[in-house]
């Protein structure tokens, strides 16, 4: 199964076409889970000492432990979200606070170390631009969580950048990405 995560807030989101061309490209069936429409909440003191008491029972029956289950459980996951302000959107960041659970998406070991305990073997990062595209804050936090916290061994990065600035059609910029998605036997 493919988890699509969409952080795409815009009605008529760039990312969000993008996303729809790896989907296309990856086929099969996906499960969207949309953040913006979920009652995803940044943890608080409350929800975390709860959380804390839990994995510490090793009780993860509590519904708060359902988007880590879901995201463990996943062949690919592909993840959409819009490049603000160097970033992506709060609400990405807040459903990696929610999923990352000791014992559900990574471990440690007895040196300390994480281990990851994804199932996925694959995961593309989409994301649009208006202006140059910097990876550090958002697909390369991305890529360093899948590799070495939940054991994702291969990360994909898809992007389409320079898209609002004066003289370029972004159009056509996009066009040409979903045509090199589409063409390609590999993403």
């Amino acid at each position: 199964m493919t988890l699509y995560i969409n952080c795409c807030v815009r009605e008529e989101s760039r990312t969000e076409r993008l996303a729809q061309a790896v989907l296309q490209k990856l086929g099969g069936d996906f499960t969207e889970l949309n953040l913006y429409n979920e009652n995803l909440k940044p943890l608080d003191g409350e929800m975390l000492n709860k959380r804390t008491a839990l994995i510490e029972q090793g009780d993860y029956s509590d519904p708060m432990f359902d988007y880590a289950k879901q995201f463990a459980s996943a062949d690919t996951i592909v993840i959409a979200a819009p490049y603000w302000d160097l970033s992506f959107p709060a609400s990405l960041k807040t459903y990696i606070e929610n999923i990352y659970v000791t014992g559900i998406v990574s471990a440690y070991n007895e040196s300390g170390l994480p281990v990851g305990l994804c199932k996925a073997t694959e995961l593309y990062y989409v994301t649009t631009a208006g202006g140059p595209y910097d990876p550090t804050y958002s697909y390369g936090y991305i890529e360093s969580l899948a590799k070495n916290f939940f054991g994702i061994p291969e990360t994909h990065l898809v992007k389409a950048e320079m898209l609002d600035i004066i003289g370029n059609n972004a159009e056509e910029i996009l066009n040409q990405e979903v045509s090199r998605i589409l063409g390609n036997a590999i993403l």
